[in-house]
């Protein structure tokens, strides 16, 4: 199943992309006006081949925890808008609106 649904970013909203997968946690994204925020099932070397603004978090089940989980990748793009590693998810989408 695919949902699609709001995501509160500060004083923003986001589209948050929900895909359940079998025997598996689900493929999560959060998408700002500028850039994402996405799960590990999503690659940061093709979102950087792309020239796109992507951050990377791992080990999330729900949008909460994309927000709060830790950026660990992000795309050169992404770093022009003071994306950077180690900072959490919803700060990381805060820089992309």
């Amino acid at each position: 199943m695919i949902s699609v649904t709001s995501v509160k970013v500060y004083d923003k909203i986001g589209l948050g992309v929900k895909v359940e997968l079998p025997d598996s946690p689900p493929l999560l994204l959060v998408i700002a006006e500028k850039g994402f925020v996405m799960c590990g099932f999503l690659n940061v070397d093709a979102a950087e081949k792309l020239g796109v603004a992507a951050a990377a978090v791992s080990g999330v089940k729900n949008f909460e925890d994309v927000l709060n989980a830790e950026v660990k990748a992000v795309t050169s793009k992404a770093r022009t808008m003071d994306v950077n590693v180690g900072m959490k998810g919803v700060d990381a989408l805060k820089h992309m609106f």
